[in-house]
């Protein structure tokens, strides 16, 4: 029977021990963790949206879109209908958003049958004359000489508000007709009702001959003219409500 070496014994007990003492890692050293260990919450892959949640939303989206232009041409097509130049009341003055011939020849006849007593003529090019004007609408030159104010300076609709605005309230206007076209009314109402207070603005619809509102959507012309607009109007409504902290009405 041979004799075991004392220091090979206990080389022996230190390596055994060493296997049963657990294994010590400086604080923090995630390297390696242990089965036991939870993993954290940030370690976790996040959940992906799925794809039929982002086509609904979508299609959400794009239904509110859809219906909020329809309801704009069909706004544009009751202002044809309900404020014709036929049927404009009478008010202390007339003002009309330059942008076609028919437009300002309206605004002079409603002036010549005495329905207010002063005319601005909003957006007029430096270079056009008081007789080109009176020679393309077929109007009175006298009339004009005496009951139109011409605005030279406004290039855009919002100009036209602002310089409107400065030319009521510099006359004390309370009560008057706008003159422009159908589709342009809501957004040049928009405009001017942000800055002119408490003026009560009547508008007068101008419909441009063949063109067809309350068919809009049987005119690819037509639709595309009003989706335009109605893309310009929305924007006009955000800038309004962004600067002023109210809803535009």
């Amino acid at each position: 029977m041979s004799e075991t070496d004392p220091r090979a014994e206990a080389r022996m007990g230190t390596l055994e021990g060493d296997a049963a003492r657990p294994v010590e890692r400086p604080a923090g050293d995630t390297s390696c963790p242990d089965a036991k260990t939870p993993v954290p919450p940030a370690a976790l892959p996040h959940r992906r949206w799925r794809p039929g949640l982002l086509l609904v939303a979508l299609a959400v989206a794009i239904g509110l879109a859809l219906g909020n232009f329809v309801q704009f041409a069909h706004r544009v097509a009751s202002l044809s209908r309900d404020d014709p130049p036929a049927a404009a009341p009478s008010a202390d003055a007339i003002v009309v958003l330059t942008g076609g011939s028919e437009r300002v020849k309206v605004a002079l006849d409603l002036l010549a049958e005495g329905r207010a007593e002063r005319l601005l003529i909003s957006g007029v090019h430096p270079d056009t004359t008081p007789r080109q004007i009176v020679s393309t609408t077929e109007s009175d030159m006298a009339l004009f000489s005496c009951c139109v104010d011409l605005d030279r300076i406004a290039s855009n609709t919002l100009q036209n508000a602002e310089e409107t605005a400065k030319w009521v309230h510099d006359n004390g206007y309370a009560r008057v007709l706008i003159v422009t076209s159908a589709y342009h009314m809501p957004r040049a109402l928009l405009e001017l009702r942000s800055v002119a207070g408490d003026v009560d603005l009547l508008p007068v619809a101008v419909q441009a001959n063949g063109m067809e509102l309350d068919r809009w959507y049987l005119d690819p012309a037509v639709s595309l003219l009003l989706l335009r607009e109605h893309m310009k109007y929305m924007l006009t409504w955000l800038r309004i409500a962004a600067a002023t902290g109210k809803v535009p009405g």
